[in-house]
């Protein structure tokens, strides 16, 4: 009776406060992996990322692909899962690998070069095997940032044997990729690659600077809060034209920073055009004579739809 007592009487009692728990990442790099392989989580979605149409469709249709893909498997057939990203600094490469991975709420593994590269024979292509090794035991998004540091052409003059050696690891690493996971490879410079490189992934998508519209949404979301009502985007636009997008972002909230501390509410089309002006000179983009040929070649003559590559097998994105 004394011990059924005991027991109503601690029923009875307030449950402590739970604790709140420490949260451990669900798929973390342990050991040798830790040095160059670096997890997080993203929360960005795709709709969150300005991209041109046709690239938005083919990062959607990944996700689809992936979602179904055991009903792709039942036709012999798989999901895309190695994708190139080719395109100028700036203009949502890297944010379309952290969207991929949160839209399909994977981890994002991001491949850290500096410590994946070494200046001893052969342990680079080791550590490139635990990299390739972890693709086909946890699934993920797993991105090679600045691909062409590992991946530039053989047989231009400058490269040294160990060089060459790594690539045909990486290339033969990539055939053989047959696990869950999806790798992004992205680089500024695809005139560089090696061709063999371009035919092993699936889907190649060239990014672009952005054109007046994509300009226009870009500062529209990104200045949310603040009254632009009166904005002359004609004027505003043309100014940002040969900027990327990150640096119309930049340039926004440098404007929106300096209209908080001079107790405004409204940001101004001379606001903007300042901070347009600011960012691009701090680039080194000025419209002077010394100025890129490429820059202002390609702000003013009329733009092409994104190329895509369905296929990526033997297609070479040209220089621009």
């Amino acid at each position: 009776m004394a011990e059924t007592l005991r027991q109503w009487a601690n029923a009875g009692q307030t449950p402590p406060a739970s604790r709140k728990p420490n949260l451990t990442p669900i798929s973390a790099p342990r050991g040798d992996l830790a040095e160059f392989l670096f997890a997080s989580y993203p929360s960005e979605r795709l709709n969150s990322v300005i991209l041109p149409p046709l690239i938005a469709e083919e990062l959607a249709h990944i996700v689809f692909e992936t979602r179904m893909r055991e009903k792709l498997e039942e036709k012999g057939l798989k999901p895309r899962r190695r994708i190139l990203l080719s395109g100028p600094p700036g203009t949502g490469k890297t944010m379309s690998a952290h969207s991929l991975a949160g839209e399909l709420q994977f981890p994002l593994f991001s491949v850290m070069l500096h410590g994946l590269i070494t200046k001893f024979m052969g342990e680079t292509a080791q550590k490139l095997k635990l990299v390739f090794d972890a693709i086909k035991s946890t699934r993920g998004v797993y991105l090679f940032d600045e691909i062409d540091a590992l991946a530039a052409a053989r047989g231009d003059g400058n490269d040294v044997g160990e060089a060459r050696r790594v690539l045909n690891s990486f290339l033969q690493f990539l055939e053989e990729d047959t696990g869950p996971s999806i790798v992004i490879a992205t680089t500024n410079l695809a005139e560089i690659l090696d061709r063999a490189v371009l035919r092993r992934f699936d889907l190649v998508l060239s990014y672009e600077l952005p054109d007046a519209a994509s300009i226009r949404q870009a500062l529209e979301r990104r200045l949310i809060g603040f009254s632009h009502a009166r904005l002359s985007w004609e004027k505003v636009t043309d100014c940002a034209i040969g900027l990327s997008t990150a640096d119309v972002v930049a340039a926004a909230e440098d404007a929106a920073r300096r209209a908080v501390l001079g107790d405004r509410n409204s940001i101004t089309t001379v606001d903007l055009v300042n901070s347009l002006e600011r960012r691009r000179s701090l680039q080194g983009l000025g419209r002077s004579a010394n100025a890129t040929e490429s820059t202002s070649l390609s702000s003013k003559r009329p733009r092409k739809a994104a190329s895509v590559s369905g296929q990526g097998r033997g297609q070479r994105q040209e220089a621009k």
